[in-house]
């Protein structure tokens, strides 16, 4: 798929329009009539199963009524998909005066068939009025590019990219060819044309591979894709694709950062040169960018990361021309770094959301490579993980932005920040990343000049970040266990506490839904318990009060009441209960995130986080007392997902000394608690505690298991228990 193919579909395409209109005008007169082609048509790039957009423009004076359906009918015949109009030239001017996106599309406009010179008078009233209200419409169009970036992404960091609407994707290149026209600012067109091109390419190749227009890049269309490109890895496609729409993400930002500074300055001054403005020593400002200052001694090894860190301090553009004579001249920082160089980087990423512009300048002028060589090995690395909104590369830069915010909470906050740059740094490796980027973070460290406590912190943090989420999602925090395990991993207070706020700002980074009030209230609660531990305090599991048994539970029933998003059930004390409260929740697809249980004078007390803080207590009490009388089955309203795979189920007997653990993997579907729950009970076990955490597609669910005398189980009474769960979750319930 080339331009060359490109342009022979918009021939045959032109040669098809033509002809439709030519015949419509049979014996009529062609003047005042011509058939236009918009958008991508109207630029020449027809992918295999791209909409015919054109418009049927007409004088004001002209009739066309009879003659517009005698143009469709045969386009409706010959074209894949039309998209058409008609209108009179006054019409057009109008319609690209009240809505932008019609005038983006209209500058675009290209001649087809009919009146040649109603197109180019059309051409030129509407580029001369692009030109004349760009003052006004650019910003309006800056905020519809920013909303559409939050919406979709970016191609070049996406998990599922959008050819089209992510940001650096082809409606950008679109969009900066519009700011051009504008006269107001200019773009390196060898770059952006050449990405645009690579991309158009991509769209094609997509569309032969789906079979209709497309522009999203679904994970598993990307081995085919690289086959169709000729590529020799879906890596690599994803590389190439990504680093296209990365360039064009640079060139985007480059070129909003200096229509911003055009606008803010009055127009009749907008010719003058830009002032320079000192701002650190041969470092300035002039035009919102940051530039070498007048005389700079570019032999000077700390000059790049100086005027990086004032750009992304004052969330400004490093110049791309600068930051590339700087990767060119400016030698690469002595090692071991000095105190002064270790500062600067600390400044740098902890730059906040002003690091992004000024880290992609660094990348696409490889400037970073005299910094920090190490990030060339995850460079627009994938992340394994639907979780992840970003690639590898990009969701560590979030997460610097993200650890920027909370940088109060920490007394060193230059150990935060370079573990938050480098804690997935070994995500290129087949190994754990945590354990493989242990050393490449250690070593790092140790060149960038840190004490070795320091690079012993800096390893301990990249090889533990999981640790502190991990635990707390999965292990029950009231066992004396679960804090002992955590703090002999992270026997140091200095340390936990830069692994709490490190832990926040990778969640927060991944996505929206890594972070919740319930993951963050965990993970305190573990912190707090962890310190009590290194303080020498017994980790003692936390006593609950002698609770009011409710008169329900006194007359045989099961009591059940609800605040917010928390189910407290009490009844008298007997195996199967857990599974029963469990089924309820599942018939009302609830999501149990975590699950308590204790007894107190021969009564069970169990508490339920689920995912709905607007429950129905009524509703639920009546499921339950259902599910409890045995009326109600809740396994025949739950289905498996088809083709999911096999559930895995491990023995963690070092977890708890009071309990056995077991860690249930399977698909994410409704029930998994009531279907573990219920094997169990059929064994006559009982389950103490039920901890939730979805990662993508898969539960993974820890259950704290017990015999009847509150003992923790045998090997062979384990077994016992892996072989009926994975029955019960290998099951297909019919509906």
């Amino acid at each position: 798929m080339t331009a060359a193919e490109r342009a022979q579909r918009t021939e045959a395409a032109d040669a098809i329009c033509a002809a439709a209109l030519s015949a419509a005008l049979e014996g009529a007169e062609e003047t005042g009539v011509a058939l236009v082609a918009v958008g991508g048509y109207g630029r020449r790039e027809l992918a295999p199963f791209s909409d015919l957009d054109v418009v049927l423009v007409h004088a004001d004076s002209r009739d066309v009524s009879e003659i517009a359906p005698k143009v469709w009918y045969p386009l409706w015949d010959a074209a894949p998909s039309l998209d058409h109009s008609v209108r009179a030239e006054s019409e057009v001017t109008e319609a690209a005066s009240a809505d932008l996106r019609v005038a983006l599309g209209l500058l675009d406009a290209r001649h087809v068939a009919g009146d040649h010179s109603l197109t180019l008078r059309l051409r030129t009233n509407i580029l001369a009025q692009w030109r004349r209200d760009a003052r006004s419409q650019l910003p309006i169009l800056e905020e519809m590019v920013t909303s559409r970036g939050a919406r979709v992404g970016e191609l070049g960091h996406a998990s599922v990219p959008d050819l089209k609407e992510s940001l650096g994707g082809l409606r950008d290149a679109t969009v900066m060819n519009a700011l051009v026209m504008t006269w107001l600012v200019d773009v390196p067109h060898a770059d952006l044309e050449r990405c645009r091109q690579h991309l158009l390419d991509v769209r094609d190749v997509l569309h032969a591979i789906v079979g209709r227009a497309s522009d999203r890049i679904a994970p598993e269309l990307w081995e085919p894709l690289a086959e169709g490109l000729g590529l020799p890895s879906a890596e690599q496609a994803q590389r190439h694709v990504r680093g296209n729409g990365r360039r064009l993400t640079h060139l985007s930002r480059l070129t909003w950062h200096r229509v911003d500074a055009v606008l803010a300055r009055p127009s009749r001054v907008a010719k003058r040169a830009p002032k320079l403005e000192t701002v650190a020593p041969g470092v300035a400002m002039a035009s919102a960018e940051i530039v070498l200052d007048r005389g700079a001694d570019t032999s000077d090894p700390l000059l790049l990361l100086r005027a990086a860190a004032e750009a992304a301090e004052r969330n400004l553009m490093l110049a791309p021309a600068t930051a590339a004579r700087l990767a060119r001249d400016c030698p690469a920082p002595p090692e071991p770094w000095s105190s002064e160089t270790r500062n600067l980087f600390a400044r740098l990423l902890a730059g906040g959301r002003g690091l992004l512009s000024v880290w992609e300048t660094l990348e696409e002028t490889q400037a970073l490579d005299k910094i920090l060589p190490e990030w060339e090995t995850v460079r627009l690395l994938p992340h394994a993980s639907v979780v992840h909104r970003f690639t590898v590369d990009r969701h560590m830069v979030e997460t610097c932005i993200e650890a920027a915010q909370l940088i109060r909470r920490v007394a060193r906050p230059d150990l935060l920040m370079v573990a938050a740059i480098l804690h997935d740094i070994g995500k290129a490796s087949l190994q754990d990343h945590s354990v493989a980027g242990e050393p490449v973070a250690a070593a790092a460290a140790r060149r960038m000049g840190f004490a070795e406590e320091d690079v012993a912190a800096i390893a301990g943090l990249v090889r533990w970040h999981l640790l502190l989420a991990d635990v707390a999602t999965t292990r029950d925090l009231e066992d004396p266990s679960t804090a002992k395990y955590v703090a002999e991993r992270v026997p140091d207070a200095g340390m936990l506490e830069l692994l709490e706020v490190l832990t926040e700002a990778d969640a927060k980074a991944t996505g929206p839904k890594a972070w919740t009030a319930w993951r963050a209230s965990l993970v305190a609660d573990l912190v707090r318990r962890a310190r009590r531990v290194q303080a020498g305090a017994a980790a003692v599991e936390q006593s609950r009060e002698n609770l009011e048994i409710p008169h329900a539970a006194k007359d045989g029933r099961v009591h059940l009441s609800v605040e917010g998003s928390r189910v407290t059930v009490v009844a008298e004390d007997r195996v199967g209960l857990m599974a029963a409260v469990a089924g309820a929740l599942a018939v009302q697809r609830l999501s149990v995130l975590a699950a308590r249980a204790w007894t107190q004078d021969e009564y069970a007390f169990s508490e339920w986080d689920v995912d709905d803080p607007h429950l129905d207590e009524k509703i639920l009490r009546t499921r339950l007392e259902a599910v409890v009388a045995g009326t109600l089955d809740p396994a025949a309203r739950l289905r498996a997902k088809e083709g999911g795979l096999e559930p895995a189920v491990q023995v963690h007997h070092d977890a708890s000394h009071a309990a056995t653990v077991l860690e249930v993997r399977s698909d994410d579907r409704p029930g998994v608690v009531f279907l573990v729950c219920r094997a169990l009970a059929s064994l006559d076990l009982s389950v103490r505690s039920a901890h939730v955490s979805t990662l993508g597609p898969q539960t993974l669910d820890v259950f704290y298991v017990q015999e009847p005398g509150a003992g923790a189980l045998t090997d062979e009474r384990a077994a016992d228990a892996v072989r009926a769960v994975r029955g019960a979750l290998s099951l297909r319930p019919s509906s």
